[in-house]
């Protein structure tokens, strides 16, 4: 069986256009070419067309566009990799929303911003704790995002409870794709009127959008699995 470049786009809900671009981005197989020159789409083509589509819902059309081309040229092992870490990103950023909304409870209780010594934590220890770089911890404090102690006493940066906690705010939502300016408004409510609805409501929301995405990524994974077999199918 072979499809027209606008057949084979009716099969998924893409346009013409949409499908050669696929293509051009080697998001699919490179199409055979008929006695005419036109493109000929195979049944591999389509799966690979659902694949990408599930897959584009479930983390956004630019990763995906990423991902196919290593999925559709890469050994079995790599590419089953790379689906394993979707899944695993999710979890992760999941776990950050989680501790975040934990944070959240944290800034409310350290009102007189009176902290353990033994808590306290420098620079490259709060960026390895929440998986950022260091210069990302010193931008959130230009923006006033976060703000250590950089008292004449201390010789460096150092993070207090609430410091930690507000950082842990500023990561998960930043990892959620939120920019400062909203971000500096929640903690600048959080500072002066304690618990807000907008708060939770956000992060809330972003845990709701990663389920989303997690069950997407299943059904995604199906239609891989199906495009992977098809590829090695003596793997």
């Amino acid at each position: 069986m072979s499809l027209t470049t606008a057949a084979a786009g009716r099969q998924v809900g893409y346009s013409t256009q949409q499908v050669r671009d696929l293509e051009r981005l080697r998001v699919i197989p490179a199409a055979d070419r008929g006695e005419n020159g036109y493109r000929r789409y195979r049944p591999r083509h389509i799966v690979a067309l659902r694949a990408y589509r599930a897959l584009a819902a479930a983390i956004g059309p630019v990763p995906a566009r990423r991902i196919m081309p290593a999925v559709l040229e890469e050994p079995m092992d790599a590419a089953a990799e790379r689906i394993d870490d979707l899944h695993a990103e999710i979890s992760r950023s999941r776990g950050r929303i989680r501790e975040a909304l934990r944070g959240l409870d944290a800034v409310l209780a350290d009102r007189t911003d009176v902290f353990d010594e033994r808590d306290v934590m420098s620079i490259g220890e709060l960026a390895d704790a929440l998986g950022v770089r260091t210069s990302a911890l010193r931008h959130w404090e230009k923006e006033g995002l976060i703000a250590p102690d950089r008292s004449a006493a201390a010789r460096a940066r150092r993070y207090g409870a609430r410091a930690i906690s507000e950082a842990r705010i500023v990561a998960a939502l930043r990892a959620g794709g939120y920019p400062i300016p909203p971000i500096a408004r929640l903690l600048g409510q959080l500072r002066t009127d304690g618990m807000t609805e907008d708060a939770r409501r956000l992060l809330e929301e972003r845990l709701s959008d990663l389920t989303r995405r997690s069950v997407a990524l299943l059904e995604a994974s199906g239609h891989l699995h199906k495009l992977l077999s098809g590829l090695h199918p003596r793997a």
